[in-house]
């Protein structure tokens, strides 16, 4: 009987080894994502795929390592400069949840934020309305002192000193009151614009069926387009390429709008491995130059992380500079044909 035991054990033993041999030598599975943004996997990594991201996978689908992509130093150099526009469009983005959220504290519905509006434009138009009567009145006491100068010409006489510092006093009114006149005009046109965009993105949110490094350097052609950078030239250009880079990030994003302003556009963060969120950001070069910062985000996984990192998102990145150009070029050009 206790011979038998032993044989039984024995050939447990046996077994287990033998199965744990097996499992030794079984081939290790790996998976990356190829320059065409597919996902693939093998037991064997060709050389050419050798420079991608791969992760080795268990029996069981369980990632047990990640090997990265080996970077140049000047990939590195471009990853640092990514990382800092990044953390400027970050910026943007934080105060704009920061606006969301006081917009959301201040007003309970349209009707009311109207209202509201409808207040400070009537306080705004009184202002303007005595900056008017102001002028108005210095423009009457010009006119009176000036015919009052000309009684003294016409009977060849001096002007007198006092009239003289009159004049030259309302003068001095009126240019004075004409500027704080454009300014109130000018500040009540931005006033205006500001109401626009805050009555759009109440309702937004409220009808949405979902809950700074130093200044930047231009940039060369070879880093914008790697970094997904347009520089603009003058207001007019960048009011355009604004318009023109919102419609490439609807265009490539697969998710949908989330913001959409005159710093700021950016869709919804990536729900599935396979989204791509774009976003557009003005970042500004000095006091009058500005450039657009095109980034890309995937979702926060394996998967999202590896589709990054691949050949298809690059592409969209390396192409919005052109795109932009491309787009400006033709309409000078249509601009510029008459019309018969």
């Amino acid at each position: 009987m206790l011979m038998r035991i032993f044989r039984v054990v024995f050939l447990m033993i046996g077994l287990f080894s033998l199965l744990s041999s097996q499992l030794v030598s079984a081939k290790q599975i790996y998976r990356w994502v190829g320059e065409d943004g597919e996902v693939y996997f093998s037991d064997q990594i060709r050389p050419k795929d050798a420079k991608h991201s791969r992760a080795s996978l268990s029996k069981t689908g369980r990632v047990l390592e990640i090997t990265e992509e080996a970077k140049t130093k000047e990939q590195q150099e471009q990853d640092k400069r990514l990382e800092e526009l990044r953390k400027e469009a970050d910026e943007l983005i934080a105060h704009q949840k920061i606006y969301d959220k006081a917009l959301l504290s201040t007003y309970n519905s349209k009707e009311e934020m109207l209202l509201a509006i409808h207040a400070k434009t009537e306080m705004l138009n009184k202002q303007k309305n005595i900056i008017e009567g102001n002028l108005s009145r210095f423009t009457e006491q010009l006119a009176k002192q000036q015919k009052e100068a000309s009684n003294f010409e016409q009977i060849k006489q001096p002007v007198p000193e006092s009239l003289s510092d009159e004049l030259a006093l309302i003068h001095h009114r009126i240019e004075y009151t004409n500027e704080a006149l454009s300014k109130q005009i000018e500040k009540q046109a931005q006033i205006k614009k500001i109401d626009e965009s805050d009555v759009a993105r109440f309702l937004f949110l409220t009808q949405s069926s979902n809950d700074l490094l130093p200044k930047a350097r231009i940039p060369s052609i070879q880093e914008a387009n790697e970094l997904g950078l347009f520089y603009c030239e003058n207001d007019h250009e960048c009011k355009k390429a604004w318009e023109i880079g919102g419609v490439f990030v609807k265009t490539h994003s697969t998710t949908a709008t989330d913001i959409y302003n005159e710093k700021l556009i950016m869709n919804r963060p990536p729900p599935k491995d396979s989204d791509i969120s774009l976003s557009l950001s003005k970042l500004a070069v000095n006091d009058d130059d500005y450039q657009l910062f095109l980034d890309i985000r995937c979702r926060d996984s394996l998967l999202g992380n590896e589709l990054c990192a691949s050949k298809k998102v690059e592409n969209i990145r390396s192409s919005f500079r052109a795109y932009v150009n491309d787009v400006l070029s033709r309409d000078a050009l249509s601009s510029k044909v008459p019309t018969p």
